[in-house]
């Protein structure tokens, strides 16, 4: 049970991150729907992007981490203006 607490107590200044990083993915696959974009072709991008996020993660992250909160923000805020910019097409249908 304390290997537990000590993964979660490792992991817990990434926890924004990773509750922000899957609503990104709910706005960018609404995008994805709205605009009628290639679903094999969006899969095989998404795919390339885990795995060079995945490489960034495992090399970066100890000299990321004084950044993390610039990190964080510049993140949400992202995901914020691509929600934004999701949903403009459907209120402009709308009206």
């Amino acid at each position: 049970m304390s290997s537990f607490k000590d993964f979660v107590n490792e992991y817990k200044p990434f926890l924004g991150l990773l509750i922000f990083g899957n609503i990104e993915n709910l706005v960018l696959s609404a995008q994805g729907v709205i605009e009628g974009a290639d679903p094999i072709l969006v899969a095989g991008l998404s795919l390339l992007a885990v795995i060079t996020w995945q490489f960034i993660g495992v090399f970066g992250t100890k000299s990321a981490m004084k950044y993390s909160r610039h990190i964080e923000f510049i993140g949400g805020f992202a995901i914020f203006v691509l929600g934004i910019q999701s949903m403009l097409p459907l209120i402009n249908h709308l009206l």
